[in-house]
């Protein structure tokens, strides 16, 4: 079973090609960011024209690099949501299209599925159930994962998600767009001790999250200083460490009210190498496995799209005819994949023509 996955949900265009017997065989990227680092930020707008010029190209290539011809290709997946509507909708479109075209089923992806099934892209991956930290530039949250479809969300942002509060820290050091990885590599420089942010939320009981309030002590720490390179380097410093221990204390804590023995760690800041270093530790200390996907697969991707079509296609789900997307789709409602039609999209699929 060959499956074709698109992702355009927010500035990366991304097509890959997931086959069940031989794992990820193609996967094609093109990041915005060029285009969006004059403006400071994703322009929504600009972002679906771009997906629009680039995403043919990008199957095309997708399908030269695995060797594929439309008559292969047993299923598309696309990821409809959550994400920008208008770059959503471009993915989705040309999805269901083209499995119109090629009489083909099709399946829009969760977007946070993904991110929680890329792990299983490595050659080792994890074994359900395990605890998930989703840590991105949208999401932060803990979540039980039973299965596919079967998740429970133990923890969330009230606010910020540490994503977004890396890049608005970053802009207020006038660091360039994408401000969270420049914040990072700045913060190898910085000296600890100089400053000290709040661990938001670790002195009461619970599992969310909020990061919002860490902007507002890197303004008040920095009002009247000059933020020279040293400065700047200093407040990264301190402003890392105080997201990466907040993540791994709730980490901990979640590990030890659940009793589950995996954390797989997805989501773009789930890169960043502090993070990492202190999340293995704390495996070390507790005997927990700590697993994450390869930093490529950690932002966005169509590899993890592409799989996350394969797992519910494979079980017997698949959508009718209509383009779906959505802007706003809670992970909590999602569902494990229906059995009861497995037979009959196993039809549709069918043998590959030769």
């Amino acid at each position: 079973m060959l499956v074709l996955g698109i992702e355009t949900s927010c500035d990366e265009t991304a097509a890959a090609l997931y086959d069940s017997e031989r794992g990820l065989v193609a996967h094609r990227l093109y990041s915005q960011v060029p285009l969006h680092a004059q403006y400071g930020g994703v322009v929504p707008e600009l972002a679906s024209r771009d997906h629009v010029q680039k995403l043919l190209p990008l199957i095309d290539a997708a399908m030269r690099d695995a060797g594929a011809r439309p008559n292969d290709i047993s299923g598309v997946a696309y990821t409809a949501g959550p994400g920008l509507i208008g770059a959503l909708l471009v993915g989705a479109s040309v999805a269901r299209s083209l499995a119109f075209a090629w009489s083909r089923p099709a399946i829009g992806v969760h977007h946070l599925e993904g991110h929680l099934l890329a792990p299983m892209l490595e050659a080792e991956a994890p074994e359900f159930p395990f605890l998930a930290l989703l840590v991105s530039g949208g999401h932060t949250l803990l979540a039980t994962v039973a299965g596919i479809g079967e998740y429970e969300i133990i923890g969330t942002s009230v606010d910020d998600a540490a994503g977004e509060a890396f890049d608005k820290t970053a802009k207020l050091l006038g660091l360039p767009y994408p401000g969270g990885p420049a914040l990072a590599r700045l913060a190898d420089s910085g000296r600890s001790g100089r400053f000290r942010f709040p661990r938001p939320m670790l002195d009461r009981p619970g599992l969310d999250f909020s990061f919002s309030g860490l902007k507002t002590a890197v303004v008040v720490a920095t009002r009247g200083l000059t933020l020279d390179e040293q400065t700047r380097a200093d407040v990264a410093r301190e402003f890392q460490d105080a997201v990466v221990e907040t993540l791994v204390g709730k980490c901990e804590r979640a590990l030890r009210q659940t009793g589950l023995e995996t954390l797989v760690v997805a989501g773009g800041v789930g890169a960043n190498r502090k993070l990492r270093t202190e999340l293995s530790e704390l495996g070390q200390r507790l005997g927990v496995r700590v697993m994450y996907p390869r930093p490529e697969f950690c932002t966005d991707n169509a590899a993890m799209i592409a799989y996350a079509g394969y797992r519910r296609l494979a079980a017997g789900q698949c959508d009718g005819l209509e383009i779906r997307a959505t802007a706003r789709w809670p992970l909590d409602t999602l569902q494990p994949p229906c059995a009861e039609r497995a037979d009959a999209v196993g039809s549709e699929l069918g043998p590959r023509d030769a």
